[in-house]
């Protein structure tokens, strides 16, 4: 880059390269001492200047969102809000803060030299009082450390790292302050991936359309009003300028093209080091246009169902290949390997809240089941499948959740649920996913498949996480209840159950 200036509009910033070759900020009434930190033109400057009260800072990995987060907070240090001005940032365990603390250190050294730190509470205090707290939360019943505090500024690095918005939400209780000069704030960063991806999905409405860089104001009346702002490394002008070949190294680390994604494009398609983002290919595994009508009769049809009431419940709806090809509305030719397994359609119990169910009970549920299918037209032809072991318990002798579909004309057969099933049968979810990309321009075994009418296994699958402590399980705390239903069904295939028609 040369040592041209480049003004910052509106905010009487001008970067140009100092004698040691380092991008800096100067103001634009001092061009020859550079300022300690300043934001960079775009999602940095966005982020720290929008005035609504939740904010999530997204992208890829090197766009400089934890440094954004820390002058979030100290914007408002050494203005007149005195002790009044309090926050709090988060990430989910102790050790994970360390490098936020780190950071901290190096930049509120600079900027505000009179700060303290306090290593036994892990609190900066200011000269004027204005305080910053780091601190963590695990589990639910942390929050009740911070019950009953205030914090008119709340900051979550990495957001997508909490499974569930629990925690997130018990916290707003506490974004609050008695003095009304004080801007209660909420701010966020995460990349695409994490254990937490499907809910801050959700809540922020990502991804940022291609070619922007905020998604709109969610303002639906019962929160306060939320954006995203979406940043990548290649809008990092300070570490592209000091490492120009950052992002090819970058490129070079990634073990997939998913995880280059991710760490690059900051794509929400997948999550980089999920359980299938090594081999899942949307190109490949989803079926546009294909609808259950199509199916030629000679295939097998059957179903696969995992119960849920306050959690949501999942019905599959599946075609089995018998080796007659099947040409869908684009050309593309499907089916051709015996065995080929197609999700068709599917039928999620949810109330439009990530991992929040309908509590319907069993024979409402039976009865949308035949509902659906007969809505479909394909209520004679369906094969009884495999369903979560747990509904044919017994609460009272004669009654269980499974006996009150069958009286709806709804039959299941257990799962395999013996031991090992459950990582055998994501090994087999896994072989079924491999099976399905052609070697070579063509395929010797049967694949899994699934049609692009199927919005809840395109929205929860591919992005599903590895637990940390058994990397060949799933994260059990995020919403799974459709991977859970399609591991039955290719468990179940493997070990080539007979099945009877429903009835």
């Amino acid at each position: 880059m040369s040592n041209q200036k480049t003004p910052d509009e509106g905010s009487g910033i001008v970067w140009k390269v100092d004698k040691e070759d380092n991008l800096r900020a100067y103001h634009s009434t001092d061009l020859k001492t550079p300022v300690v930190w300043a934001p960079q033109p775009g999602p940095q400057e966005l982020f720290l200047q929008c005035p609504l009260p939740e904010v999530l800072f997204s992208g890829t990995r090197g766009n400089g969102k934890t440094d954004c987060l820390l002058m979030d907070f100290v914007q408002h240090v050494g203005v007149g809000l005195g002790e009044d001005w309090r926050g709090i940032l988060f990430r989910r365990t102790f050790p994970e803060l360390k490098d936020v603390i780190s950071k901290a250190n190096k930049w509120f050294s600079q900027i505000f030299p009179t700060a303290k730190y306090n290593k036994a509470d892990h609190t900066y205090t200011f000269k004027d009082g204005e305080q910053l707290i780091f601190g963590f939360l695990e589990r639910e019943e942390d929050y009740w450390k911070y019950h009953g505090h205030s914090y008119p500024w709340i900051g979550w690095e990495e957001l997508t790292n909490w499974p569930t918005d629990v925690l997130f939400k018990r916290m707003m209780s506490t974004n609050r302050s008695a003095n009304n000069k004080i801007p209660k704030k909420i701010r966020a960063t995460c990349n695409p991936h994490g254990s937490g991806h499907n809910w801050t999905r959700a809540r922020y409405e990502l991804p940022v359309l291609p070619g922007q860089s905020v998604t709109k104001i969610i303002d639906n009346g019962i929160e306060p009003p939320r954006v995203a702002i979406h940043g990548t490394v290649h809008q990092n002008k300070i570490l592209l300028h000091a490492d120009p070949d950052y992002i090819m190294k970058l490129k070079a680390s990634c073990s997939s093209p998913a995880e280059e994604a991710a760490w690059i494009d900051g794509s929400w398609d997948i999550t980089s080091g999920g359980m299938f983002d090594d081999l899942w290919d949307r190109n490949i595994h989803i079926l546009q246009g294909l609808t259950p009508q199509m199916i030629p009769r000679r295939w097998r049809m059957d179903r696969s169902y995992d119960h849920g009431q306050s959690k949501p419940f999942s019905v599959g709806w599946w075609a089995q290949s018998n080796g007659e090809p099947l040409t869908l509305p684009c050309g593309r030719v499907v089916g051709q390997v015996r065995g080929d397994l197609i999700r068709i359609d599917e039928w999620y119990g949810w109330d439009g809240t990530p991992d929040k169910g309908l509590r319907m009970t069993a024979s409402e549920i039976a009865v949308g089941i035949r509902e659906r299918q007969r809505d479909l037209g394909i209520d004679g032809r369906v094969h009884a499948g495999v369903a979560d072991g747990s509904i044919f318990d017994q609460w009272e002798p004669g009654k269980s959740i499974q006996g009150d579909m069958r009286k709806k004309g709804v039959k299941w057969l257990r799962a395999d649920k013996g031991p090992g099933s459950r990582i055998q049968g994501w090994q087999q979810v896994r072989k079924l996913l491999k099976q399905a990309i052609p070697e070579g321009g063509h395929r010797e075994l049967p694949g899994l498949f699934v049609s692009d009418r199927c919005t809840q296994f395109l929205r929860t699958f591919p992005v599903l996480s590895r637990d940390k402590k058994d990397p060949d399980d799933v994260d059990t705390k995020i919403e799974d209840h459709i991977a859970d239903e399609v591991r039955y069904r290719c468990r179940a295939k493997q070990a080539k159950r007979t099945m009877s028609f429903q009835g």
